[in-house]
């Protein structure tokens, strides 16, 4: 049964239908129970169409009448605790629900032609989940990773496209180094999932409160390891170094295509390949890809149009995703040593079974060779 309880709610003059409030408890229970990670609802002319994100693909699952549509908006913005007289500017809140495990979600309004959208992004919050072991790195990249977070100092980068589960790696790594002799800071934009144990603040740029200005101040805390959320200008990505060479952990995320290509960020962002090397970095590039439907793939008829079906279990002969990984590390010689590329680690998933050349395809593009 699902327990719609937002944590903090607004009092409103606006009375809401049973309807409408049922439309929103039953919208959001499907999406936790077919493990949805965003909903979309957005405002046309004649109609309001309903998306749901599963393992990284959108689809449309109804279409409602505009009225309809208004009055859910108004129904989650009281939820959230959003201004739901404000129109005309885009808006971020935030609520939970809760079913067996607590379940944040970040709603962001926007106005379009038609009215809002609004898109809810789900965050399932259990920490049993965040594994290292269930990333989909390989023997020896696991064996690595390890091997660098349990370093007394250094610096772990990982890169890639949004959506393509970095800070699930990063919460994995934070999840495995999280004991009490440690003292474990992050900055975030926003906060996605507690961490009990973990000292966790967030950015709030209004105020002041960036990412370069935070970090100054927690270096100041007495910290282990530092995960950054992302390093986005020259000022966070110096500190950041700096905060390697002088006894810290670091971990953070950086948005590039490849391994190879953060070299490249870093270095628009002032950071020197020589300053770099010196903080013994580890560059991971992933993707998440999604995985063959084990029943059709195991059921000879079904599997002769795999690309057509759908059974009980899957989605197009598809359910879950798992990441694809490249590691590289940087000699003081000044040598790239790359443990798997990205092409190789595609390879690899499709020898064992686990997903298709076309899923590959699909998610690299271009840049499948």
């Amino acid at each position: 049964m699902l327990n719609l309880r937002p944590k903090t709610l607004q009092t409103q003059t606006t009375t809401h239908n049973t309807a409408t409030v049922d439309f929103v408890n039953q919208l959001l229970s499907r999406a936790v129970t077919q493990a949805i990670s965003d909903i979309h609802i957005e405002p046309f002319e004649e109609y309001c169409r309903i998306r749901l994100r599963h393992d990284g693909l959108l689809r449309e699952v109804s279409t409602i009448a505009p009225l309809l549509a208004q009055q859910i908006n108004t129904r989650l913005k009281i939820m959230s605790n959003l201004n739901i007289a404000e129109k005309r500017l885009p808006q971020d809140g935030r609520l939970s629900i809760f079913t067996n495990q607590s379940i944040d979600i970040r709603i962001n309004t926007c106005p379009t032609l038609f009215g809002e959208k609004i898109v809810l992004r789900l965050l399932y919050t259990k920490e049993n989940t965040l594994n290292i072991a269930a990333l989909g790195m390989t023997g020896d990249q696991q064996q690595l990773f390890i091997k660098k977070l349990t370093a007394p100092q250094g610096f772990i980068l990982v890169a890639g496209p949004t959506g393509c589960g970095k800070t699930t790696t990063l919460y994995a790594a934070l999840n495995y180094l999280n004991r009490v002799e440690k003292n474990i800071i992050t900055i975030e934009d926003p906060i996605e999932i507690a961490l009990q144990g973990i000292n966790q603040v967030a950015v709030n740029t209004q105020i002041g409160l960036s990412f370069a200005h935070l970090l100054r101040a927690l270096l100041r805390q007495d910290p282990d390891i530092m995960m950054i959320g992302e390093i986005r200008d020259k000022e966070t990505a110096a500190i950041a170094l700096e905060a390697t060479t002088t006894g810290h952990l670091v971990l953070s995320t950086l948005h590039a295509q490849n391994a190879a290509a953060a070299f490249s960020r870093l270095k628009t962002l002032g950071i020197t390949q020589h300053d770099l090397i010196q903080t013994k970095p580890l560059i991971i590039s992933q993707r998440l890809v999604r995985m063959l439907c084990q029943y059709c793939k195991n059921n000879p008829p079904l599997k002769k149009i795999l690309n057509q079906m759908a059974c009980e279990h899957c989605y197009q002969g598809y359910v879950n995703r798992i990441g694809i990984f490249e590691m590289l590390t940087v000699s003081s010689h000044h040598k790239n040593n790359y443990l798997l590329t990205l092409n190789d680690a595609c390879l690899l998933k499709i020898q064992e079974g686990l997903t298709t050349q076309e899923e590959i395809c699909r998610v690299l593009g271009e840049e499948t060779h």
